[in-house]
């Protein structure tokens, strides 16, 4: 298939590419075996997608904040339209979208902070981001951030999530709002704890219980294509509207809370955020936060869904997508948006195999919530919250908690750091000291792997026209072999084995075949060493350079000040090159009689 469009020839970055999956598996022939199974996988997914949707876009929105349409409804339609937009635009074949779990955290701080306006206008500039990265070909960088920031910064939503819906979970409450901070929430739970309402607690250990355990079940009854989370969420909103628990014992529901027309019959209104300079470069940190997490959220679900239907997902057309989803969702009120894992692999294994099982489930999500939204009033905060408490627990990465001592030191840090960041502080900070951390150690790695070792005539391990086995070193030559990357951070090591060495050798030959790359602080090294010894009247010879330190030194013009003669292919050419300089010198010092 021909690409939509095509800007190489005057594009500076990568090709630009943007071919959603949609079209080519439509031109691959579509069946209507396929169309049938991708029905009944977008249905059931819709129906896993449902008490999810409700219960991120309650626990997203903090009590009190002011928004033009309910906490709910705004969960429930942001998974409509982002979901149908990425699964319209998307590079995945089975990716579904919506608000997840992830960006709980950030979002409530966000809204804290700089109000509902500022969060639509913060996930808009995280699509724009998004759209970028995507369209400059750049949608592979994503990958090169560290597991253990990753891990570390999910794992700690996990926790926050399950201590910011503690209250609702056991049913406490106070004359003020539980507060957001982790900090501050954990002293306001301990106050509040003697006051906890059991049916509350009853009600979300069931919950929790009932979602945990319905897959070992649900294959016995027949109902693998039932979430439990939708079962537990009817099962107890039933049970609160038929004994009344609402008005009686003081269950709270999400019509007590929001309203009796939590989720509206009518599709929401079109909202335009305020926008000025001062508040994009207030709201520029947590915009580039929402498109990082959404990148990593997104292009992870989608090697997951890979690997499970033996696929190549489109990176750069999936981010494309992603960002025009989070452009698009805040004016219909929306969330952020990325790809959801757990809603994807249920596709996958409900049958789905195009993007047309995603479109199915934005429009089954929508068709329930034109004619059953009335019906979510009655549903209690407390399932709502075991909903996500059960979602954090399985978001976590605590195996890798379990397995720290075994990893290396340096990873171990960087996770614990990044966890307990995102916990007492925010996302924002976590993965930007993260990836400081992370980057800082790297280097260090690095700087600990690359070895700068002198080089003497008993050496062999090196190929015949490298090694210096039997060969002559000639009195007045030092010869050091770099080995490894040679970056800033190996680069103190180049003139401390100077140092080792005394006085400065008249002639200093850099054996270089072994440094695959380098970078400007070590060739700011070489290019002190080479004018201390040309001070002193000595010579720097460089040894079989690759071609990316070599051309570095090239556009530096290194190799002018260096000299051409003095960048040598092997060890014998840099071996005759210091005996010539050698003659020379020897030369210049007894001219011939020329009497004789």
């Amino acid at each position: 298939m021909k690409k939509l469009f095509d800007l190489s020839s005057y594009w500076p970055l990568p090709p630009l590419r943007f071919r959603p999956r949609l079209l080519t598996t439509l031109r691959q022939g579509y069946t209507k075996q396929q169309a049938m199974t991708d029905t009944v996988s977008g249905i059931t997914v819709g129906l896993i997608a449902l008490p999810l949707a409700l219960a991120l876009g309650v626990a997203s929105i903090p009590p009190g904040s002011t928004t033009p349409f309910p906490a709910p409804a705004i969960g429930i339609f942001t998974a409509i339209i982002g979901g149908f937009i990425v699964s319209l635009l998307g590079g995945s074949r089975v990716q579904i979208s919506g608000p997840t779990a992830a960006f709980v955290i950030i979002v409530s701080q966000i809204v804290r902070t700089h109000g509902y306006d500022g969060l639509l206008l913060a996930t808009i500039m995280a699509g724009m981001i998004l759209v970028v990265l995507g369209l400059s070909g750049l949608g592979t960088i994503i990958k090169f951030i560290p597991y253990p920031v990753t891990s570390g910064f999910t794992t700690g939503i996990a926790i926050s999530l399950m201590v910011g819906q503690a209250d609702q979970f056991f049913g406490l409450s106070g004359t003020t709002p539980p507060p957001g901070e982790f900090t501050a929430k954990l002293p306001w739970l301990i106050t509040h704890l003697p006051g906890l309402n059991f049916p509350t607690l009853l009600i979300a250990l069931a919950s929790a219980l009932f979602i945990l355990f319905w897959p070992k079940f649900r294959g016995k009854l027949h109902a693998e294509r039932i979430p439990g989370a939708i079962i537990a969420m009817i099962g107890s909103a039933v049970l609160v509207a038929l004994l009344a628990w609402d008005k009686t014992l003081g269950v709270a529901t999400v019509g007590s809370q929001f309203g009796p027309a939590a989720i509206p019959h009518g599709l929401p209104p079109f909202v335009w955020p305020q926008i000025s300079l001062e508040r994009i470069r207030e709201l520029i940190g947590p915009a580039t936060t929402i498109a990082l997490l959404g990148a990593i959220e997104s292009l992870m679900s989608a090697v997951v869904a890979d690997g499970l239907i033996n696929d190549r997902h489109d990176s750069n057309t999936e981010l494309v997508a992603q960002g025009l989803a989070n452009i698009t969702c805040p004016f219909f009120c929306g969330l952020p948006v990325t790809g959801a894992i757990a809603r994807t692999s249920a596709n996958v294994k409900a049958g789905g195999r195009t993007p047309v099982a995603g479109l199915v489930h934005a429009l089954t999500l929508l068709l329930i919530v034109l004619f059953f939204s009335r019906y979510a009033q009655y549903v209690p905060m407390a399932a709502i919250a075991a909903v996500l408490v059960v979602v954090a627990f399985r978001m976590g990465e605590w195996h890798e908690l379990t397995r720290l001592r075994k990893m290396p030191r340096s990873d171990s840090v960087v996770l614990l750091t990044t966890c307990a960041l995102t916990v007492i502080f925010d996302l924002v900070i976590a993965v930007e000291v993260g990836m400081v951390l992370a980057a800082i150690l790297f280097i260090k790695r690095i700087a600990e792997t690359t070895e700068i070792t002198e080089v003497t005539a008993r050496d062999e391990l090196e190929t015949h026209e490298q090694i210096a086995h039997g060969k002559d070193i000639p009195p007045g030559v030092v010869v050091y072999r770099i080995f490894g990357p040679f970056f800033f951070g190996a680069a103190e090591k180049m003139e401390d084995a100077l140092l080792r060495t005394g006085l400065l050798p008249k002639i200093l030959i850099l054996r270089m075949q072994l440094v695959p790359a380098m970078d400007a602080t070590a060739l700011n090294a070489l290019e002190s060493i080479v004018e201390r010894m040309q001070a002193t009247g000595g010579t720097v010879i460089l040894s079989g350079p690759h071609r990316q330190p070599l051309d570095m030194m090239v556009k530096a013009g290194f190799i002018e000040r260096l000299g051409r003669p003095n960048i040598r292919a092997h060890f014998d050419d840099a071996l005759a090159r210091a005996r010539e300089i050698i003659e020379i010198g020897q030369a210049s010092a007894h001219p011939t009689d020329q009497t004789q």
